[in-house]
This record gives structure tokens, C-alpha cells and sequence, in this order.
């Protein structure tokens, strides 16, 4: 597997490419000071992984990341001394395939490298509990909240616009040419879809998620 060392530090890149060449089927082609002389390697020759430093003088490691990823080029693993969530959900949100730090033993450098050039992923123990708990504390929630608007058929999302915009059942009968007795079936059921207890809450869902406009 063809590696290229991207750190502005020549003492880390040669401690580096020690521990990688060790390993008989990891070979480092190639070295880079920053992220521009990264991009011009990768330009004129086949990697596997590249292993790059993210608080570089000249181009980042983040600003590489996303130039490599966009090109379709090999996967990225983020090496660095910094652990702040700054760094970590930079080097994720640039399309990272992996995120370890420089403090981790050789070993778990050898695996890294070697999961994310055969196309895995690599997060290093220390970050790995706070990308969880923000999975479980945002993304989670927010794959709820989208999930509970998507069960909405086309005809309940015209009673809840009609709701959001201060109509009562009988004017959204009469809009919708419907009975009054069908609206009230629509509003209880997008009452339990949505999981909310009255009018008030459906309306206030409605605006959160941008289906009414609050000013309108």
C-alpha cells in the first residue's frame, strides 16, 4: 500500500516513515511539507492513503482534505498533537476516512494506516467517546424529527400549513373542500405523528422545521 507523509515537521515525517516501512506491505512513495506540496504529489503519482498533519505552515490538513476528497482522490488519515473539537469535526466534516493522534502507539498507527488505505475508518479511543455522544445527542434527534415529518401524507401537511397559518377546522374544510369531520381526523393524526398534545405544539413544529413561515 503506497503511503504519502504530509507534516511540516521533517523530524515527525522521518519518525513516521520508520514505523510505517517497518511494515512490509506499507511503502511511503512520498513526503509532503504541507497540503499544496501534497496536491502536486498526488497529481503525478498512485497512492493508497494519505497520512496528514492538520496545524501546518502554508495549506492545512483540512483545506487538503477537502481538495483530495472532491478530486476523488485516496482516502485521508488526520495525524495530529490536538484533540479539540475544532480539529476532530474539521477533519470529519472535510471527509477524513480516519482521525488519530500523535501520542497513539506505533501499533495502532500501523492498523490506522492500514484500515483506512483498504477503505475502513480509524477513530483513535481517546475522540472516539465524544463523536458518539454528539451522534447520540444531535444526529440521532434530528434523523427523529425528520423521520416524524416524512410520515405526514401530502393532505396532512396542507391541514398543518392550514393550522400554522391561525385557519380553524371548519375555514380548512371549507379551503379544502372536505368535511369538517375528515379535517378533525387529519389534525389527530398529525397530533400522533408528530408526538404532540394539541394545535399549539403541531404549530410550533410546523415552524421549527421551516414548513411555515412565523412572519407570514
Amino acid at each position: 500500500m503506497n503511503v504519502l507523509l504530509v507534516d511540516d515537521q521533517e523530524l515527525i515525517r522521518v519518525g513516521l516513515q520508520r514505523i510505517l516501512s517497518s511494515e512490509d506491505d506499507l511503502d511511503v512513495v512520498g513526503e509532503a511539507g504541507d497540503g499544496a506540496e501534497a496536491l502536486e504529489f498526488l497529481e503525478h503519482n498512485e497512492v493508497d492513503v494519505v497520512v496528514m498533519d492538520i496545524r501546518m505552515r502554508g495549506m492545512d490538513g483540512i483545506e487538503a482534505t477537502q481538495h483530495i476528497r472532491k478530486s476523488d482522490g485516496p482516502p485521508v488519515l488526520v495525524l495530529t498533537t490536538f484533540d479539540e473539537d475544532e480539529i476532530l469535526w474539521g477533519a470529519i466534516d472535510a471527509g477524513a476516512a480516519g482521525f488519530i493522534l500523535k501520542e497513539a502507539p506505533a501499533d495502532d498507527l500501523i492498523r490506522a494506516t492500514r484500515t483506512v488505505a483498504e477503505g475502513g475508518s480509524w477513530l483513535d479511543p481517546i475522540v472516539t467517546p465524544r463523536v458518539l455522544a454528539h451522534h447520540r445527542d444531535h444526529v440521532l434527534p434530528q434523523a427523529r424529527e425528520a423521520g416524524r415529518a416524512e410520515q405526514l401524507t401530502d393532505r396532512e401537511n396542507e391541514v398543518l400549513l392550514a393550522m400554522a397559518q391561525g385557519l380553524s377546522n371548519t375555514e380548512i374544510a371549507e379551503e379544502l373542500i372536505v368535511g369538517i369531520a375528515t379535517v378533525k381526523s387529519h389534525v389527530g393524526s398529525i397530533f400522533t405523528k408528530l408526538d404532540v398534545r394539541d394545535r399549539a405544539g403541531a404549530i410550533v413544529y410546523a415552524y421549527q422545521r421551516g414548513l411555515a413561515d412565523p412572519q407570514a
